[in-house]
């Protein structure tokens, strides 16, 4: 049968007439569209629920690829330098350890409170009170914190900070409080502050 034939033949069939029980009745033409339309069919509802998915995966697997070779890359360098960062670390702690020890040690906290003493004096202050307080002590220093009340003028109390801040030996100054000593009059203050002291720990750096 030819092409034309074929054609002349599809135009004169009724589609109402074709039964759907019995498809081995439909003609030729019929047939053979037929089995076109569900091929068609069948690929599209293949790819929309099994090849969309593995797109879908094939994406995700990509973009995960991209990532692994990022971090491998950083990894591949942080392993090139690993000798560089080492050394580098055996520096710093050799550098730290040095300074650590260079805090002192408990015999010379009778001298530090000796020279805060003469300081506040020089400054033209009068002590009321100067009192260790309990240790604290953190992994490789132990703090030495001092409570200090005093009176003087506002001048007099800054060149007390000052002359502390002046000492050879590590101090820092924290908890400032500073009121008249009297509602009449405000040229003498009370000022009471803890100044802290170091010293080196050396069980916490062995650790």
């Amino acid at each position: 049968m030819s092409l034309a034939d074929s054609m002349e033949s599809l135009r004169k069939i009724d589609l109402a007439e074709l039964d759907l029980n019995n498809l081995g009745s439909w003609p030729l033409p019929v047939r053979i569209i037929s089995c076109i339309l569900l091929l068609i069919a069948v690929l599209a509802l293949g790819y929309n629920f099994h090849l969309k998915d593995l797109q879908s995966r094939l994406e995700q697997q990509e973009a995960q690829e991209a990532t692994l070779k990022q971090q491998f890359s950083t990894k591949a360098f942080q392993a090139a330098n690993l000798e560089a960062y080492k050394a580098q670390m055996v520096e710093m702690e050799t550098s730290f350890g040095a300074m650590l020890r260079q805090l002192p040690s408990d015999t010379e906290v009778p001298g530090l409170l000796e020279d805060i003493t003469r300081t506040g004096l020089g400054s033209g202050l009068e002590f009321e009170e100067i009192k260790l307080q309990p240790e604290v002590t953190q992994q490789f220093y132990i703090e030495l914190p001092i409570e200090i009340r005093a009176i003087g003028t506002y001048h007099d109390l800054a060149t007390f900070v000052s002359g502390v801040a002046s000492l050879p030996r590590i101090v820092t100054l924290h908890d400032f409080e500073i009121k008249p000593v009297s509602a009449e009059s405000n040229s003498k203050l009370r000022m009471s502050i803890i100044a802290k002291t170091y010293r080196y720990n050396d069980k916490g750096l062995q650790k």
